[in-house]
């Protein structure tokens, strides 16, 4: 028996709409993390402080590659 060992072709068709999700998603996280950070003190607050500093950090990659795959569509 043999298996078919092909790769999957690269669909990056709906990368744009996979990213913009991710972008979403990630706001949605600091702002309940923000709301939680309310209800908490010392340590606690600042996990969630530097939780969302890298939350700031994904979403700005994230944007980075929405500009990457427009400019793939143009070519």
């Amino acid at each position: 028996m043999s298996q078919n060992n092909r790769p999957n072709p690269d669909d990056r068709s709906d990368n744009v709409k996979k990213l913009k999700k991710m972008v979403s998603n990630t706001k949605e996280n600091m702002e309940a993390a923000e709301e939680a950070m309310e209800h908490t003190s010392g340590n606690n607050r600042e996990a969630i402080r530097e939780k969302n500093k890298h939350r700031k950090e994904s979403i700005e990659g994230f944007r980075r590659e929405i500009l990457d795959e427009a400019e793939a569509r143009k070519k």
